[in-house]
């Protein structure tokens, strides 16, 4: 029972982020496409800020939403089921005290700061080779693309936070990039690379052995 509440904890979690994501793919493509067609860039500066004013406004919501389901999805990995209930509501519990003193946008660096420090913390579990960690497959360079796929996305939305920081913003963005692409790349290609990383450690134990 236990099982079978788990993974349908997971799965909609995953179907819940996917969809988020896809709609805020399609309002970016739909942003794109429409500003270059309309030649919105020949208009004048208010002109193009209340465009880009409304657009944020239009996507604010969805990326409020993957907030919190990112909060969810990466305690999972280091909680029990039983106990995400409880860190939710521990969450929920920081976010409207901070909402009411610093406002809805502190609030929700608040909520990614402790995402972030989380999805590292599975990281460098992952790296370690921990057993502690709660995933659905398993297999190491899955566990570990799995981790560094999730740490580029909350990467990725703190850089949506921080983009007026240009210095800042152009660091966030190429680790946002190495991790989302090396992620994807150990996902994707896992059972390829644990196969070469195999090769690779018996050939140099051979040759540690001939050099004794």
């Amino acid at each position: 029972m236990t099982i079978e509440k788990k993974n349908s904890y997971d799965f909609y979690l995953i179907l819940a982020t996917a969809l988020v994501l896809a709609v805020i793919s399609g309002i970016c493509v739909y942003g794109m496409f429409y500003f270059k067609f309309a030649q919105l860039q020949q208009l004048d500066p208010v002109t193009k800020g209340a465009y880009m004013e409304w657009m944020n406004q239009l996507v604010s919501p969805f990326i409020i939403v993957l907030i919190v389901l990112l909060a969810i999805c990466v305690p999972k990995r280091l909680l029990p089921t039983e106990w995400l209930n409880r860190f939710a509501l521990a969450l929920l519990i920081v976010v409207l005290v901070t909402t009411w003193f610093r406002g809805v946008v502190m609030a929700l660096m608040v909520t990614l700061g402790i995402t972030l420090s989380l999805q590292l913390l599975v990281l460098v579990m992952a790296l370690a080779g921990s057993g502690r960690l709660n995933f659905e497959r398993k297999g190491y360079w899955l566990r570990v693309g799995s981790s560094s796929l999730h740490l580029g996305l909350v990467l990725f939305i703190l850089d949506l936070f921080l983009y007026k920081n240009h210095a800042l913003h152009l660091a966030l963005f190429w680790v946002t990039t190495v991790a989302t692409v090396f992620g994807m790349t150990a996902c994707f290609y896992s059972p390829a690379i644990a196969k070469w990383a195999g090769g690779f450690s018996q050939e140099n134990s051979s040759e540690n052995e001939d050099l004794s």
